[in-house]
């Protein structure tokens, strides 16, 4: 019953940008790289907002050297504290609050992320057990998001994480062991442990990589075309430049719009539900 309760949860945490101030484009750091053309300090304005909180080169932010800005998600944090967090007060027509509109707007990010994490894995066919130790977590996390800016810039995130992570890591762990007992073969689950492996650059396209571990992996532009990667954790791993073309992401787990923004794919590329098709692939 529950399951597709939390995979809507899971969906619906996408940006609605006409209900931000232009959070993202204000309160972080830019450092001048291959993503962004510019230095610029957090809490200060990009160039290209604009007075109604838009970007005046959204449509050619790659071509301008903003390909940072194409990469990024908030997950729907941004209207959240613009909306909720201060009530529709812009720090732009209140400038009091700016400062700490800016530095609660990384921490309802992390949160966000964390209930997309704790949604989806309760969207899964997991143990009951496990699934109401979920259950209490992500209501912990959500009730998060009503606080006010003073008690959540005082929040703890760091134990937030640690105790969600031990959960997400049971969950993914009992789906890749049903997976894995199907796979042909007599490979036992430690041979599917790739976790923090330093893969970049690393050419294994057309493989069947079912049930791989690949927390906090580091895929930077790992030739991964038409590879299966159905039941594989891709939890904190590094996907830029990753190609993804023709591969079968459908039910991989733990992977964000961010990670998936970062690489490369096409029109074959099967992705989850709540993961939308980047607008800069090649179709």
């Amino acid at each position: 019953m529950y399951n597709e309760t939390a995979k809507n949860i899971r969906e619906g945490l996408t940006a609605d940008c006409s209900k931000c101030f232009g959070l993202c484009c204000t309160a972080l750091n830019i450092i001048a790289s291959s993503d962004f053309p510019i230095n610029k300090p957090a809490g200060t304005p990009c160039m290209n907002l604009q007075s109604d909180y838009s970007c005046q080169i959204h449509s050619q932010l790659r071509e301008k050297g903003f390909k940072g800005c194409t990469v990024f998600d908030c997950l729907g944090a941004g209207q959240v504290v613009s909306q909720v967090t201060f009530n529709g007060q812009s720090w732009r027509d209140n400038p009091k609050i700016g400062e700490k509109m800016f530095h609660v707007f990384p921490i309802m990010e992390q949160i966000h992320e964390m209930i997309a994490y704790a949604s989806e894995a309760l969207s899964y066919d997991i143990s009951s057990a496990l699934s109401d130790e979920l259950i209490e977590k992500l209501k912990e996390l959500q009730k998060l998001t009503k606080l006010d800016a003073d008690e959540l810039l005082s929040l703890d995130l760091i134990m937030y994480r640690f105790s969600l992570n031990e959960l997400l890591t049971a969950a993914s762990d009992s789906i890749r062991e049903i997976t894995i007992a199907k796979l042909p073969g007599t490979k036992k689950a430690k041979d599917y442990n790739h976790a923090g492996a330093d893969w970049m650059g690393k050419k294994i396209k057309c493989k069947d990589l079912r049930a791989t571990d690949f927390r906090g992996a580091y895929l930077i532009a790992a030739d991964m075309r038409n590879t299966d990667l159905r039941a594989v954790n891709f939890i904190g791993a590094d996907l830029r430049d990753a190609d993804f073309s023709g591969a079968d992401l459908s039910t991989s787990m733990f992977l964000t719009q961010m990670q998936i923004n970062s690489a490369k794919g096409d029109v074959k590329t099967k992705l989850p539900s709540f993961i939308q098709r980047p607008s800069h692939w090649i179709n």
